[in-house]
C-alpha cells in the first residue's frame, strides 16, 4: 500500500525585508486507530486501543511495536494484521485462546505525536515488565563506532531530508552497519515502527544491537527499548532524569550528546570502549 509521507505546500519564506512564494514539503501528519481482536469467554471480541498520530507508511509494524511495548501483547501472539481500505484504521487479530493485557491501556487514550503515555491509566501500567530482562550479552561499542552513527542515520533518512521537520530511530551492528531504520513525526511512533518489525519478523530479544535516536531520550523510549531487550540506546540530544534512572534499573547503557566526535555517558559505562 502507498503511502505519502510528505506533502508540497506553498509558503511564503522571508529573509529580511525579502518575501518569496515557494513551494515547500512537510511531513505529513494523520490518525491512526489500532484495533485488537482476540477470543473470550464471550465469543470475539474488539477493542479500540488507541488513536495515535503518526507519518503513514510501516502502519503494521507501528500497531504491532505499540501493543508490543505497551505490554499489552507478547511478540509471539499476533495472527494477521488487517489495514483494509481504510488506511487510517488497523486492526490486529491475535491467535485463538491469547488473550491481551488490557489493563496496560485500561481507557482508551489518545496519544499525540510528542507523547506516548498521555492518559495512562496508572503509573504501574508504565512500569511494563520485559521478558529480556536476564539475557546475557557481552556487548562491546567503541568510541570510534558511536562518532560513526549519526551521519550513517541522517545520510538514510529521505523523509526528513525532504522536510527537516521528522524524528528517526535506527538499528546498528556492533560494528556500526545500519540494520533498519523508521521516521515519523513522532519519536515514539518511529520506535515503535522499528521493534514492530522486530516483532513481525521474530528478531528478539534484539540485545546485540545498537538503538540510534534522532532526538532527546523520555522515559518511555528507553521502556520501549527495554521491552525489546535493547541494552545500548545513543542519542544525539539529553536524556530525562527518569530515562537515567529506567536505563540503570534496566542495566541498559545510555549514551547522550552524540555529536561532532563527543558524548556523554549516563548508564552502563562498561560497554563502553573509549580508549584502545
Amino acid at each position: 500500500m502507498a503511502h505519502n509521507r510528505a506533502d508540497d505546500i506553498i509558503i511564503q519564506k522571508v529573509s529580511g525585508v525579502v518575501d518569496t512564494t515557494i513551494t515547500d514539503k512537510v511531513a505529513v501528519e494523520e490518525p491512526l486507530q489500532i484495533e485488537l481482536a482476540y477470543s473470550s469467554a464471550t465469543g470475539l471480541m474488539h477493542k479500540v486501543v488507541a488513536v495515535t498520530m503518526r507519518t503513514p507508511g510501516h502502519d503494521p509494524e507501528l500497531a504491532a511495536g505499540f501493543l508490543f511495548t505497551e505490554g499489552i501483547i507478547q511478540a509471539k501472539d499476533i495472527a494477521h494484521i488487517d489495514q483494509g481500505r481504510d488506511d487510517n484504521r488497523i486492526l490486529v487479530s491475535l491467535h485463538e485462546n491469547i488473550v491481551p493485557v488490557l489493563a496496560n491501556a485500561a481507557r482508551n487514550f489518545y496519544s499525540t505525536s510528542s507523547c506516548g503515555i498521555c492518559g495512562k491509566a496508572s503509573i504501574d501500567a508504565i512500569h511494563s515488565v520485559s521478558a529480556y530482562t536476564h539475557v546475557q550479552d557481552d556487548l562491546r561499542i567503541e568510541a570510534a563506532v558511536l562518532y560513526s552513527l549519526p551521519d550513517i542515520l541522517r545520510a538514510h533518512q529521505n523523509v526528513f531530508e525532504d522536510t527537516g521537520g521528522i524524528h528517526a530511530s535506527g538499528l546498528f551492528t556492533p560494528a556500526g552497519e545500519l540494520i533498519i531504520l523508521r521516521e515519523d513525526v513522532g519519536r515514539h511512533n518511529a520506535l515503535d515502527k522499528l521493534i514492530g518489525h522486530a516483532v513481525l519478523y521474530g528478531h528478539f530479544p534484539l540485545s546485540h544491537c545498537i538503538l540510534l535516536l534522532s532526538g532527546r531520550v523520555s522515559f518511555e523510549l528507553v521502556q520501549k527499548a527495554a521491552m525489546a531487550g535493547i541494552r545500548c540506546i545513543a542519542a544525539v540530544g539529553a536524556p530525562s532524569s527518569l530515562a537515567v534512572d529506567m536505563a540503570k534499573d534496566n542495566g541498559i547503557s545510555l549514551v547522550g550528546f552524540l555529536r561532532e566526535n563527543r558524548f556523554n555517558i549516563y548508564a552502563g559505562g562498561e560497554r563502553i570502549v573509549v580508549k584502545d
